[in-house]
């Protein structure tokens, strides 16, 4: 679950790979069946799909070599924890849930309660992966039953990505020890996943956003829905998914037809207005909604009409060609994969290593990483995130749950290659 595999693996399916449904549809099939009676003909789209396609790969390139100038072979181990790991991640997992919710209720930290929620859940998908290794029941019960709570509640928000983030965390922490049946379930789980979850969410949506119904009583009506709908219907809905909203390279190509053709390269503005997005509203009162200015760029772009109420956020890729182009898109990507390297370096150091550090701590605070998000919000989630594990980290040292690793004392993170 360190950055080289997990995020790398996200961010090139995310990145380059999603991009061929679009690519299929813009030849004239739907699925693998050739549904246009017209020959397929170059057009300019798809001069604009090849470029934006060539930075993605760019963007790959570049995220992996970030990543690979802070991978330490012999991470720096400087704590231990001085309880027993089990007992203390049944103790971290109820401590943050009730912590992230408190937060949640109080405006100016609100931000806070999303990585103490994501370690919660991490820390339960955990749990009963242990409990399932040392047949421990009582673990196997009490972080199953928290993670298949979690896991419903995701069902109820209305969005995909909730869903399949709860299976992404379950199927990579149950790998090392299932290599063979987690491989042999990936592609039917992901097929599944990519057969349901578009209607099954937009239903969802439809009906408890609108206040129609209960967001129960939508889910109820979904799995009936899912069930019982027509083959051709679902095909129709999944289809539209997997072109336009699976894969991002449509809004990607609007923005490369946008810049620097119809206006010039955003240059530092981008980076500028991130960083002021830190500043806290307390000190800053009259500071800038961070939304409407990074929606600013694609409502410019025509991406999104400004009456629309959608939320069509840039990825990483696209602000930093939109910042300078190609060269735009390495630096930036670069940075990323060197950010995310050393910040899972980071907390292996702090935490004990790859166990409590990465895949806990790490992999819970700083989850956007995984996929990216604009400029704006990504500096904020890795500034008050870094804050955050600090917090953490100095809570635990104060009450000696972590105690300084003598000099000359090994570990099996520092022994492992």
């Amino acid at each position: 679950m360190r950055p080289i595999v997990l995020i790398q693996l996200i961010f090139a399916g995310f990145m380059c790979t999603t991009s061929i449904f679009y690519f299929l549809d813009h030849m004239g099939y739907e699925y693998f069946n050739k549904v246009s009676i017209l020959p397929f003909k170059a057009t300019q789209q798809t001069y604009f799909i090849a470029e934006c396609q060539r930075l993605s790969l760019l963007a790959h390139a570049a995220l992996v070599t970030g990543m690979i100038l802070k991978i330490k072979q012999y991470p720096i181990i400087k704590h231990r924890l001085n309880i027993n790991l089990d007992f203390f991640l049944i103790w971290l997992c109820v401590a943050c849930y009730l912590l992230g919710a408190a937060t949640s209720r109080i405006h100016s930290i609100s931000q806070f309660s999303f990585g103490l929620i994501n370690i919660s859940i991490t820390c339960s998908a955990f749990i009963f992966v242990r409990g399932i290794v040392k047949r421990k029941t009582g673990f196997m019960l009490f972080g199953g039953g928290l993670f298949l709570v979690n896991f419903l509640a995701s069902t109820l928000t209305g969005y995909k990505e909730s869903i399949i983030i709860n299976v992404i965390i379950i199927g990579f922490l149950l790998y090392p020890y299932f290599k063979k049946l987690i491989l042999t379930l990936a592609i039917p789980t992901i097929y599944i996943l990519l057969y349901i979850l578009p209607t099954f969410a937009s239903i969802v949506r439809s009906q408890s956003w609108s206040g129609q119904k209960s967001a129960q009583e939508a889910r109820t009506e979904a799995f009936n829905a899912v069930l019982v709908s027509d083959e051709a219907d679902i095909n129709e809905t999944n289809w539209a998914f997997l072109t336009l909203r699976l894969s991002e390279i449509d809004m990607f190509t609007q923005f490369a037809k946008h810049v620097p053709g119809e206006r010039d390269y955003y240059g530092f503005e981008i980076i500028k207005n991130s960083v002021l997005a830190i500043i806290p509203r307390a000190i800053w009162p009259n500071k800038f909604v961070t939304e409407t200015i990074s929606m600013e760029r694609v409502y410019d772009a025509g991406v999104a009409n400004r009456n629309s109420n959608v939320s069509a956020k840039t990825r990483p890729v696209v602000d930093g060609y939109l910042s300078a182009g190609g060269i735009g898109v390495f630096i930036s990507i670069f940075l990323y994969g060197m950010i995310a390297q050393s910040l899972c370096n980071k907390a292996e150091e702090w935490f004990g290593g790859y166990e409590l550090g990465c895949i806990v701590i790490f992999n819970a605070i700083f989850q956007n990483l995984w996929r990216g998000n604009n400029f704006e919000f990504l500096l904020n989630n890795i500034f008050y995130g870094y804050l955050a594990m600090y917090a953490i980290y100095w809570i635990l040292r104060r009450s000696n749950t972590l105690i300084e690793l003598d000099v000359y004392e090994d570990t099996a993170d520092q022994r492992r290659v």
